[in-house]
């Protein structure tokens, strides 16, 4: 089963596209990590992907059907999502934030209908069962984001999308996120993670792309695309690609 755009062009007007013909898929147990520079159209294509931008080009498919023919209320069945950003905190427990992201998903009713079992799962799949029982509000960014991901995967989702979910988290947090996601792919999710960190993303991510002015310009194994040079053609002197044998790459800032 598929997620996948054909020639997509989007943007927030139809005089100046952000993207411009781009075609990526992402499979079911698939874990592909989109990154490239600021601006150059990441956030775009994961909010056209989701639904909240209407293509002005292109095709998104979902297992071969037309995206926009399925009703906006079955989407977050198919499709997760987690923005980059985090809205202001609502003065809900984490057990109830949790509970509130699977309530738009088919006949939940209340979100304390939802089986504390699934609230239970969730937050350790988000690596956020240490957060249980406090307020939102109390919470750093990257404690909501944690439980705002668990909200997310509440939902049961096919595909994740996900928009730097390790912004604002320390280091055990990022590792523990992406390892999180990781984890999700090998049990059968489709995973398409937005980051600024090649690093994580070639330790965890079986695809890696790279966006650029709106078009996807590197795709393939996390090896293939850091050995490939397009992070020298992109970011100049700032960075320095290191060969570690057979564990493959590291990228380090100059």
């Amino acid at each position: 089963m598929t997620l996948a755009a054909q020639g997509l062009e989007s943007g927030y007007s139809r005089e100046r596209p952000v993207l411009r013909g781009v075609d990526l898929s992402l499979v079911e147990g698939e874990f592909l990590a989109l990154l490239g520079p600021n601006g150059c159209g990441k956030s775009t294509l994961l909010r056209t992907l989701v639904g909240i931008l209407d293509p002005s080009g292109g095709t998104i498919l979902l297992d071969q059907g037309p995206l926009q023919d399925l009703p906006s209320k079955e989407k977050p069945r198919h499709i997760g999502y987690l923005p980059q950003e985090i809205h202001p905190a609502l003065p809900y427990r984490v057990e109830e934030a949790v509970a509130l992201g699977a309530r738009c998903v088919g006949g939940r009713g209340r979100a304390t209908q939802l089986p504390a079992a699934a609230i239970q799962r969730a937050l350790e799949q988000a690596d956020a069962v240490s957060l249980s029982g406090r307020l939102l509000e109390e919470l750093s960014g990257g404690e909501r984001r944690r439980v705002y991901l668990a909200g997310v995967l509440a939902q049961q989702p096919r595909f994740l999308l996900l928009d730097e979910p390790a912004a604002m988290l320390d280091l055990a947090h990022q590792s523990a996120t992406f390892r999180a996601l990781r984890g999700l792919a090998d049990e059968g999710m489709g995973v398409l993670c937005v980051t600024h960190d090649p690093n994580l993303a070639s330790v965890y991510a079986d695809t890696m792309a790279i966006l650029d002015a709106g078009k996807i310009r590197a795709i393939g194994t996390p090896d293939e695309v850091l050995s490939s040079g397009i992070f020298q053609t992109l970011y100049g002197d700032s960075v320095e690609i290191l060969t570690l044998g057979d564990r493959g790459f590291a990228v380090l800032p100059r």
